[in-house]
């Protein structure tokens, strides 16, 4: 039985790894330490972020999935919470990434050792001056990719990205992004979107540039407008366990009730601490590493 492949935003997901906050965060005092140099917006309360995951990871213990847990790594920060970011998975197998944060690049060294123990092969990593990180890669079909270039993902990662997955893709679209707030912020090509149906997609669309929002239109696709006042709420962070099953933060009622206009079935979790102090909506939370059916 397939173990791995991932070439979907939407489909419905069969494996997925998550790291718990007990093996993230670890402690309060150890928020405390780090949570200023990682540039989040606040230090997270340990005790909430438990109690806001347990809700989260009740949500998606609903589906039909297997959940693995990344264990406690000393190498790896507050950070390593966003399990997305470290990997692309392909039908080939998993490319580990190079974070262009920092504080981040010890995480794909230690996904590597999880993903031995889940039979996921590493077919390669991004290497020397590329840069990549997972938020910025954005499958819109099977076979076609977006690839935001910013902060945190680079020309070069790029090209050694498209190397690795050869003709398991017949098309990767660089998306240029803008310089938003800086580099010290994080802005991937995620921030502002998140598709969850082969032709329904969650957009920002004053983000998005025009020439790729064109793109996505002449596929057919439709758009779930985020207004701005929910951007900064992360509203366009939406994980598709399927279909149109949609899972987002609690506190953006227009984004939700246009989904559900669309169609969407919605389930909402409160993120202040897991989610908006550190930038890391439900996507950034979980790893889907096989979605098929």
């Amino acid at each position: 039985m397939k173990s791995f492949g991932c070439q979907s935003m939407y489909a419905p997901i069969r494996r997925m790894v998550l790291k718990h906050p007990h093996e993230a965060f670890i402690s309060q005092a150890n928020l405390e330490a780090q949570w200023e140099k990682l540039v989040y917006f606040g230090c997270p309360d340990f005790e909430n972020s438990l109690a806001e995951y347990e809700r989260f990871s009740g949500i998606l213990e609903q589906f039909d999935f297997e959940i693995h847990y990344a264990p406690k790594d000393e190498s790896t920060s507050l950070d390593s919470i966003y399990t997305h970011d470290p990997l692309v998975i392909s039908n080939r197998g998993a490319i580990l990434c190079s974070m262009g944060k920092e504080a981040r690049k010890p995480e794909a060294d230690a996904a590597e050792k999880y993903l031995q123990e889940l039979g996921v092969p590493v077919i390669g990593r991004i290497q020397g001056s590329g840069k990549l990180e997972g938020g910025d890669v954005l499958w819109v079909d099977e076979r076609t990719l977006a690839v935001g270039q910013g902060f945190r993902t680079n020309a070069e990662g790029l090209r050694q990205l498209r190397e690795l997955l050869g003709d398991s893709v017949d098309e990767i679209y660089p998306v240029q992004l803008p310089y938003w707030t800086g580099p010290q912020d994080c802005l991937h090509l995620l921030s502002f979107i998140s598709i969850v149906d082969k032709d329904l997609a969650v957009v920002h669309s004053r983000l998005m540039p025009v020439p790729f929002r064109e793109w996505l239109l002449e596929r057919g696709f439709q758009f779930v407008e985020v207004p701005n006042d929910e951007y900064d709420s992360l509203g366009c962070n939406v994980l598709a366990v399927g279909p149109r099953q949609c899972v987002m933060l609690n506190g953006n009622p227009v984004t939700q009730k246009r989904l559900e206009e669309a169609g969407a079935q919605v389930w909402t979790f409160d993120g202040k601490d897991i989610s908006y102090k550190g930038t890391g909506g439900p996507t950034c939370l979980t790893r889907p590493i096989l979605r098929m059916g």
